[in-house]
């Protein structure tokens, strides 16, 4: 049954997708060519032009694209009508097209017919949202690498490499009167230990994975007026939150992204840590507490111009032992508080003076965190990284069942065994690429799509 996409919201062109076997006889219905032909005579990757024509009066004027079996997204029947964008005239199209036998897709209609017809397989699926979500150009490249198929080629590697020993463990257990080679208990571990070295490697890839697709997740603290929003309004290049004279204006957070070397930066601006003066601000001094607990990267900034107060003492001790940058700010006036002082020194290895206001010292934060993080070994030309939870937990999953089986085979246990625990690293590893996956998690996967995908 076709399907069909609305775009809703103002812009030059609106675009109706509609995939399936009936697709071009209901489009025959609406659509007016200027040159008539017959669909079997119309070529794929085709454009043409002409009128939307409802009881012989022109709706809209439009291009329409035509993509015949299997060359198309879904390897079935496709069209997309381009037409002037208003809302009015793409409802009125959807309108025509469901009166005319379509029924309206559903979330991610479109890439699971993808899927289902085996154009694709589920990881290249769910890289699609990857592209579309990307929040920095190293995400989308990173989808993009995964949309063309290097990971699930990977993985496809790894199974060959099971394959070409289980196959050989099968022969010997169904066909025992047959002379075959024996396969020996050191060929079997042979092949674990590879799979598992694969393995690892993919694994150890989401720490990097996770900083690319959710980005570093940086707190910024500090007594009331230590200049936390102007630190924030220096990285952002804009003034996005108040700044005043007076202690204590910033109550809850404000979270904003900044992209550093290719990586999104989610800044987390927080209410001053002092002695509250109302609910509401000790409300937001919890909090601040509390993200800065979660952080990957803490930001401290003091005032240069006062000596450590209590609450500075508190956050100094709040940093120890995580991944945190001090800064001492307001270096344009004079400076009481020293980078030397030795309660500093004992609280973070990286101490860098700026002046937030004036936008001085901003390029060695950025430069900080690049270390900090060791952004610039993040290679996404030679590398295969893995970003998306569901993958990474299939891949942990598959390392234990190797680990399982390695166990079996060093206990000597019978073939047949040991078969059934390397069933089990195939099916982890079918799961990330869909081929033995259940229809509640390909249900569940495609629903977190947006219609027209």
């Amino acid at each position: 049954m076709p399907q069909y996409l609305r775009l809703l919201g103002i812009g030059g062109i609106g675009i109706i997708r509609m995939s399936g076997q009936d697709c071009f006889k209901i489009l025959d219905k609406i659509f007016q060519p200027k040159t008539k032909q017959q669909i079997e005579n119309i070529k794929g990757y085709t454009i043409k032009y002409g009128n939307i024509i409802e009881k012989g009066e022109v709706i809209d004027e439009v291009l329409v694209s035509y993509f015949k079996e299997p060359k198309s997204y879904t390897t079935e029947n496709m069209c997309e009508i381009n037409s002037h964008g208003g809302n009015v005239m793409v409802r009125k199209i959807l309108e025509m097209c469901l009166e005319n036998g379509a029924e309206l897709a559903e979330p991610g209609e479109f890439t699971k017919r993808a899927f289902l017809n085996g154009r694709i397989d589920l990881l290249q699926a769910e890289s699609v949202m990857d592209v579309i979500h990307a929040k920095s150009e190293r995400e989308a490249k990173t989808g993009i690498k995964q949309l063309e198929g290097i990971l699930s080629k990977q993985i496809a590697e790894i199974k060959q490499d099971i394959l070409d020993v289980m196959i050989n463990i099968e022969v010997a257990i169904d066909y025992p009167e047959y002379d075959v080679d024996d396969v020996t208990n050191q060929q079997i571990m042979d092949m674990l230990i590879k799979v598992e070295d694969k393995l690892l490697k993919l694994e150890k890839s989401f720490d990097n994975g996770k900083i690319i697709k959710e980005g570093i997740k940086t707190a910024i603290i500090g007594k009331p007026n230590a200049g936390k929003s102007s630190l924030l309004n220096a990285i952002l290049k804009e003034d996005r939150a108040i700044v005043t004279e007076y202690a204590g204006t910033t109550r809850d957070t404000i979270e904003e992204f900044v992209t550093i070397n290719g990586i999104p930066l989610k800044l987390i601006d927080t209410a001053g840590i002092r002695k509250a003066k109302d609910e509401v601000e000790k409300i937001g001094i919890a909090k601040s507490r509390e993200i800065a607990k979660e952080a990957d990267l803490v930001i401290a900034i003091f005032d240069v111009t006062c000596e450590l107060t209590p609450e500075d003492l508190e956050i100094l001790e709040l940093i120890k032992d995580r991944k945190s940058i001090i800064i001492l700010n307001k270096m344009d006036l004079e400076a009481v508080l020293k980078e030397d002082d030795p309660r500093i020194q004992k609280a973070s290895n990286h101490i860098i003076k700026i002046s937030a206001l004036n936008y001085r010292g901003i390029d060695k934060l950025y430069e900080e965190i690049t270390n900090l993080f060791q952004l610039n070994e993040i290679n996404l030309d030679n590398e295969i990284v893995i970003t998306n939870i569901r993958h990474k937990n299939l891949i942990s999953k598959a390392i234990k069942n190797v680990k399982k089986t390695k166990e079996t085979v060093e206990n000597k246990m019978p073939l047949d065994i040991i078969a059934i625990f390397i069933k089990d690293i195939l099916e982890d590893l079918g799961n990330i690429t869909g081929e033995v996956v259940s229809e509640d998690i390909i249900n569940e996967i495609f629903s977190k799509f947006c219609l027209g995908k």
